[in-house]
Parts: C-alpha cells; structure tokens; sequence
C-alpha cells in the first residue's frame, strides 16, 4: 500500500509540476504577446476552464498521497525517504498556500473587473505581474517536491 501511495504521489505531483512549468515557459509568455483586452479576456477564460474535476483530483493528489504515503507505516523505510517525502510534502503544502493566498484572490479581481468596466489596461497591470512572480514561486516549489518525492522513491526502490 505505501508503495502504491508514493507512486500515486509521484505521479500526481509530476502531472501537477508539469502543467505548472508549461504555464511558466509557454502559456504566459504567449499571453504576454497579447494586447491587454485580448491578456484579460484570455486568462478569464483559463481560469474559468482550469478548475475542473481532472484537474482539482491532480490538486488535491498533491498533498493527499505523498502525506498519505508518509503516515502509511512500512517496514524499512528509511529515515533518508522518510525525510524526502517530508520535504516533498512540505513543499506542496507550500506550493498550495501560495495558489491560495496569491493566485486565486488574484483570479477573483480579475474575474470581478469584467463587469465593473475597468479599463483592461488597468486590469492587467494589477494582474499580470503578480500572478506572475506567484506563480514562479509556486512552480519551483512543485518541481521541488516532485523531485524530492521521486528521490525517495528512487532511494526506497
């Protein structure tokens, strides 16, 4: 059972890194080429699409399994992976308070600026840089606690 949790975490966690890191390298830098009715309009879209059931499951996932998986005695383990899944854990735990306490109240305004009619220049500069720099930070403690998690793996394997 613990072997199968730590997959499951590992997976998770690396799905969850992965769209993570795309979004850094490719989605916000295209979106960064737009004209500012065409940046609002598009990330009001995105975050209305993102948070579906695939998506909240992986969310979720990444602080489920690894924790689930640390919790799960095992015979053997040792206090090298103990530690690893700790920190991986850590990590994602991190990584959703500042999804929660940056990203999403950021999302709420910009979701609230479409029918208060502020100025879509207005609306991006109060946006787009801050999402931004939360969402790096977000994005290296995921990939932090995907390598962490698979080092324990790795080690345990």
């Amino acid at each position: 059972m613990a072997a199968l949790l730590l997959a499951l975490a590992v997976v998770s966690t690396g799905l969850y890194a992965g769209f993570m890191l795309i979004f850094q390298t490719g989605v916000m830098p295209a979106l960064a080429r737009l004209s500012d009715e065409e940046f609002v309009g598009a990330m009001r879209r995105i975050n209305e699409a993102v948070p579906r059931a695939v998506f909240l499951l992986v969310f979720l996932g990444v602080v489920a399994f690894p924790a689930a998986a640390l919790f799960v005695p095992v015979d053997g383990r040792t206090d090298t992976q103990k530690w690893l899944v700790l920190g991986g854990l850590v990590c994602a735990v991190v990584n959703h308070l500042v999804t929660v306490g940056g990203n999403i109240p950021l999302n709420s305004a910009l979701a609230a600026s479409e029918a208060s009619g502020e100025p879509a220049g207005d609306v991006r500069a109060a946006f787009e840089g801050r999402w931004n720099g939360f969402h790096r930070v977000r994005t290296l403690l995921v990939l932090v606690s995907f390598g962490l998690l698979t080092a324990s793996a790795v080690v345990g394997g």
